[in-house]
């Protein structure tokens, strides 16, 4: 993969690693403009594009792929640095009932030198974040208050996911369970909460892969 990279697409690389890094966001274009010496902006883009699909970073469909405020670094991308992974930290979600949605601002922090042992997450193309939890409705599967977890940005979703799911109400993370009779819930896994309805309105943002606070 190394030798596929150019080195003005690992100068463009290096320069959001960096910008995150130091200040919890990616670079603009102005400021990638200036950093491999060019003049064009669709010089850049056509660069972020190409890392795209090399799948060392994702940017978000739409307008926003004019922009690079929206923009991650996936697992390929941290072993072309050679540079501990970040990720996300998308604030706090719920163990409990619903509480306030994730959060739109972003912190970013280095995933624990242990976890990158697990080869799917390093060489997966999928976006990770992490979410820090608050309740008690999940600790019969060892997921307590003030846990943080690492959680995979999917479409797809099993019966037995532990998901982070989002309504009007806000976020909550619990199993998802599909019957065979065609009935789904949402149900906690302590048993002083109910289970909980799934909505027309309800969107899953990801399924629970790791307990980061369990990682020593």
């Amino acid at each position: 993969m190394r030798e596929n990279v150019t080195e003005k697409q690992k100068n463009i690389l290096e320069a959001i690693y960096n910008s995150m890094n130091s200040f919890g966001m990616p670079p603009t274009l102005a400021e990638l403009r200036q950093y491999i010496g060019v003049q064009s902006n669709q010089v850049i883009l056509d660069i972020l594009e190409v890392l795209e699909k090399k799948g060392l970073i994702k940017r978000e469909a739409g307008k926003i792929k004019r922009k690079t405020r929206k923009i991650t670094i996936l697992p390929l991308g941290f072993q072309i640095l050679e540079k501990e992974q970040k990720i996300p930290l998308l604030g706090v979600s719920s163990a409990s009932p619903f509480i306030e949605s994730l959060d739109t601002s972003i912190n970013w922090f280095s995933l624990p030198s242990t976890s990158l042992e697990n080869k799917k997450v390093m060489q997966s193309k999928e976006e990770f974040f992490a979410i820090q939890v608050q309740g008690d409705s999940m600790i019969n599967v060892g997921i307590n208050d003030g846990d943080r977890l690492l959680v995979k940005k999917t479409n797809e979703f099993r019966s037995g996911d532990i998901v982070v799911a989002r309504c009007d109400d806000g976020t909550t993370v619990k199993r998802f369970i599909a019957e065979s009779d065609g009935r789904a819930y949402l149900r906690p896994e302590n048993p002083a909460y109910d289970n909980m309805p799934i909505y027309e309105e309800m969107i899953f943002e990801g399924k629970v892969i790791l307990n980061l606070s369990q990682i020593k």
